[in-house]
């Protein structure tokens, strides 16, 4: 086995387990089939990170990180607001649809987290991250336009992380295209209200 640094190490790790668990579901994906999903051993994995809950931690930061990147390079000034916020939205949701197993993911370990004694953290933390990172989309989305929120940014950015969150579980359930849409489009125009349109 080549030798590989640290970091590039972890994120063959993490990726193998987002791989295994979106297949296999949070609850049967072990560190033993992680380390054979990286074709690694099984020190190696220990070696990289303490427990499968750091491993949890670091595919929660990963997925979403991921997702919230490309929609941050999506954000640019349109002719109007509404413009500049649907594609922000619309690139995230192209995500969705590209991507289903790895959302339904994120919802495996919410529930995991939140049924597992001691990685209860771990599910705040992944909506943490959620408000995070519509916080960033919302103060972004107003730089980008030159507008001031009507309503506090951390407002705004707990309610689009709700809606965001109840569109990607209804789609991920319903598997509803046109419906999934016309709720974007609704997000859309509550979004332009609330930051300043």
């Amino acid at each position: 086995m080549a030798r590989m640094p640290s970091a590039e190490r972890r994120r063959q790790l993490v990726e193998a387990a987002i791989r295994a668990m979106t297949r296999d579901g949070v609850a049967r994906t072990t560190t033993r089939s992680i380390a054979a999903e990286a074709g690694v051993s099984l020190s190696v994995f220990h070696y990289c990170f303490e427990s499968k809950q750091a491993l949890l931690e670091a595919a929660i930061e990963t997925i979403i990180g991921d997702y919230v990147a490309r929609v941050m390079k999506a954000v640019e000034p349109r002719a109007t607001l509404h413009e500049t916020v649907r594609a922000a939205l619309r690139t995230y949701w192209e995500d969705v649809t590209a991507h289903p197993g790895q959302h339904m993911l994120t919802y495996d370990l919410t529930q995991y987290a939140l049924r597992e004694p001691g990685f209860e953290h771990l599910a705040r933390a992944q909506y943490e991250q959620y408000v995070r990172s519509a916080t960033v989309l919302v103060e972004q989305v107003g730089a980008a336009r030159g507008t001031e929120p009507k309503v506090p940014v951390p407002t705004v950015a707990r309610h689009l992380a709700a809606a965001v969150d109840g569109m990607t579980l209804q789609y991920l359930v319903l598997r509803d295209e046109e419906s999934a849409l016309e709720q974007l489009e609704l997000t859309a125009d509550q979004l332009v209200r609330l930051i300043g349109g």
